[in-house]
């Protein structure tokens, strides 16, 4: 359909409509050139894509009018050849980033049409991660002429026609009433019989004191593992990931390095079990160390119970992928350029909110502190959830928890009057 039926697409949706799989499929079965990105490197490695920065060699400041910095012609001819750019997450692209990919692709295509005729797919939830920006830097995008930092408010988005497509069927949550409350807490409308109901639910204590918490602050998830893992008898683990080749930093790595564990320690699952391995787990499953495979900090592999059974678990790679030209045909072939190997396990008796993105538990303490902080924040907690029966709460849900960026709430005022937007 968005082969055949549309120019440039806005693909979104609340959490668990499947917008991952529905690009990913899309990927595997269009026929023209396409070339997948994400705004940040933990994005892209979970699509297999390039950072938009990486690809379209962008500056890492905030991108003025006309300021795209030099581009090797290799580069740009290779991406002359893209017939579809794919960008997952695209919440968190900003505006000048947006107008930054459509300038390059401009020079590299010789065409002043938006994106220099590239067709635009893009995937992501605007009700969850937001664009990063500075309180400096938002001052600063309004002066260069940018009504807010999203990726809608670019300059190219004026002049381009999208289409937005809302997937609507869930597929976390089974329950039509919990489906409901959801979409209330995705877009503000939460009202106080709602409330009411989650904090009435939410005051049921776990039957187990090793429920994931799920908390806003990373001080708070480091106190509660720290102080949990120290509790365990026996030596600590620490096991380093094996890096090859060209990965960034600490800050991008997909998991932890070093990886600290005890027999005993509860860890929550990163990835899926491949289905040919049996798909033993899935990204979000909470399991119990049994044992390790050697009395080493390298072992070959952790023993971990997962609902009464005990699974094997091995090192998995991340890897890190670039687009180059083909010599022959000049178009964007894929290279592998660095991996991150490691133990697709963290410690998980707490999780911040933010890293319990895209996963999914069936029962969590929610700790949002003192109050939220960000917009998007007291959703994606909830959302994370497959019932109302998993839910428990640090504090009652208040008023002041219910955040909604204004200027999410003006994009899909004007999205859904536009003629051909699809709801």
């Amino acid at each position: 359909m968005i082969d055949e039926s549309f120019d440039h697409v806005f693909v979104t949706g609340p959490a668990g409509t499947g917008k991952t799989t529905l690009l990913q499929r899309f990927v595997d079965e269009t026929e023209n050139t396409v070339v997948v990105a994400a705004p940040t490197g933990v994005a892209a490695l979970a699509v297999g894509g390039q950072t938009l920065h990486s690809l379209f060699r962008l500056p890492p400041a905030l991108i003025r009018e006309g300021d795209i910095g030099f581009c090797p012609r290799p580069t740009l001819e290779m991406l002359r050849r893209i017939d579809t750019l794919v960008i997952d997450e695209i919440s968190m692209v900003r505006a000048d980033v947006l107008d930054g990919v459509d300038r390059r692709l401009r020079q590299a295509k010789r065409s002043s049409r938006p994106f220099g005729g590239a067709q635009l797919v893009m995937f992501g939830d605007l009700f969850q991660l937001a664009p990063i920006v500075s309180r400096d830097e938002s001052d600063e995008f309004r002066r260069e002429g940018w009504k807010s930092p999203w990726f809608f408010d670019a300059k190219v988005w004026q002049e381009t026609a999208f289409r937005t497509v809302s997937l609507e069927t869930i597929h976390r949550q089974k329950d039509a009433e919990f489906q409901r409350v959801l979409l209330a807490l995705r877009n503000g409308t939460i009202d106080a019989d709602m409330a009411q109901m989650l904090n009435e639910r939410g005051q049921i204590p776990p039957d187990s004191p090793d429920v994931v918490t799920l908390a806003a602050l990373n001080s708070t998830v480091r106190e509660i593992n720290s102080s949990r893992l120290k509790a365990l008898k026996g030596k600590a683990r620490q096991i380093r990931a094996q890096i090859d080749g060209d990965f960034p930093g600490p800050s991008q790595y997909p998991a932890d390095d070093p990886l600290t564990l005890k027999v005993g320690a509860q860890v929550i699952f990163l990835r899926n079990d491949p289905p040919n391995d049996g798909a033993r787990w899935v990204n979000g499953t909470v399991g119990v160390i049994a044992s390790f495979s050697s009395s080493s900090e390298e072992p070959d592999s952790i023993v971990v119970e997962v609902d009464g059974d005990q699974v094997e678990v091995e090192r998995v790679s991340w890897t890190r992928i670039k687009y180059a030209k083909d010599p022959v045909t000049n178009e964007p072939v894929r290279e592998e350029v660095g991996q991150f190997t490691q133990f697709p396990l963290r410690l998980a008796w707490a999780v911040t909110i933010h890293k319990a993105q895209g996963k999914t538990l069936d029962e969590a303490m929610i700790d949002l502190g003192p109050r939220a902080f960000a917009a998007g924040q007291t959703y994606v907690a909830f959302s994370r959830l497959t019932s109302l029966d998993g839910l428990h709460l640090a504090r009652p849900l208040k008023p002041a928890d219910i955040i909604v960026d204004p200027d999410v709430k003006r994009f899909f005022e004007t999205a859904s009057n536009e003629a051909g937007a699809l709801w």
